[in-house]
């Protein structure tokens, strides 16, 4: 039985849309008891990206010790739950399907609740789990595979708002850090190299959203550092990382035009839609001058700018079991026919 609390209360939340295999047992929808992430970089490192099938395989081997490692501690045994929450999409499927079967299996075998949870939505419930947040508010999802805005006007009821028209951002870091010679992933890498650059460097664009359209796109950006590497020829190589003159301002100075291009379009979304409290979540919320213009230009403004602890902002468990309480307490559960979604 667990020390962490009472049993109608206790939610297992079980993540593998991508490259982290992760388990978590949280209490209440905030209080986390256990939160246990399996990291697939050093497998994908040497293809300077997530490949799928490497993805899943890894799924398959790490999936049981993890979840016997988070219910372990947590000290508490599957008896001891109320629901198991899984994210059931979106992601790569056959992550996915690792996860959801694991979850299918473990509620059978209890006869417990399965409750499926949308793994963006889970992103942008985290910032709520360490902070008195006060709804609606406005989420900015922010990660390698997504980049997104959403009113958030209950930890249940979020509506798309806008999203990026080409690449995410945490691509557009990755693809970045392979231009320049760096590792996998991209956005630590970049951080840590503009911290020895001048943000002011180099002028590169930043893209500015109109009426109706996706409030973000980081395509021509990364063109943009492409041609100024290599000039303007098409067809001239890239150079090799030793030949780069400056990369650290390289490296600063594109940081500095996504960070703009995000913190720019999020507080005009904001105001448009009268939201004081901004919710930043999702991989890329680690970056922290990310984390110093947002909260310092959302202070400017009036508002509050809210970020959740870096354990939190990349993919884990804990944000799964959390959306998955609210989501049980209402009575959103799903059967054994809960299917896996890419999208």
């Amino acid at each position: 039985m667990s020390q962490a609390g009472t049993s109608s209360e206790l939610i297992l939340g079980i993540e593998s849309s991508c490259d982290e295999t992760a388990a978590a047992v949280v209490r209440a929808g905030r209080e986390v008891c256990s939160s246990v992430v399996h990291s697939q970089i050093a497998e994908h490192a040497p293809f300077g990206g997530v490949v799928p099938e490497i993805a899943g395989r890894s799924h398959l081997r790490q999936i049981l010790p993890v979840v016997e490692e988070a219910l372990d501690q947590a000290r508490v045994d599957l008896d001891d739950l109320a629901a198991i929450a899984v994210t059931s999409r979106p992601g790569l499927i056959g992550s996915l399907l690792v996860g959801l079967c694991t979850a299918k299996a473990l509620a059978y075998a209890r006869g417990l609740p399965l409750v499926g949870v949308h793994h963006i939505e889970a992103h942008a419930y985290a910032a709520t789990m360490e902070s008195d947040v006060q709804l609606p508010a406005l989420a900015l999802v922010v990660s390698g595979g997504h980049t997104a805005l959403y009113r958030m006007a209950s930890p249940t009821d979020l509506a798309l708002l806008s999203q990026t028209l080409d690449d995410a951002a945490g691509e557009a870091f990755d693809k970045v850090a392979h231009l320049l010679g760096l590792g996998y992933p991209g956005g630590p890498e970049i951080s840590r190299l503009a911290e020895e650059g001048d943000p002011r460097a180099i002028r590169f664009p930043r893209y500015r959203a109109k009426e109706g359209r996706p409030s973000f796109s980081f395509s021509g950006l990364k063109t943009a550092v492409l041609y100024h590497l290599r000039g303007q020829d098409a067809l001239a190589p890239t150079p090799a990382p030793e030949d780069i003159e400056r990369p650290q301002d390289v490296a600063a100075s594109f940081q500095e035009a996504v960070v703009d291009t995000l913190v720019g379009e999020t507080l005009r979304s904001a105001e448009r839609e009268g939201l004081e409290t901004i919710l930043v979540t999702g991989g890329v919320a680690c970056n922290a001058r990310l984390r110093e213009r947002m909260g310092e230009a959302a202070a400017e403004r009036g508002l509050r700018a809210v970020f959740p602890s870096p354990a939190y902002c990349s993919d884990n468990a804990a944000m799964i079991a959390g959306l998955g309480f609210e989501l049980w307490r209402t009575g959103a559960t799903a059967d054994l026919e809960l299917d896996a979604s890419a999208r």
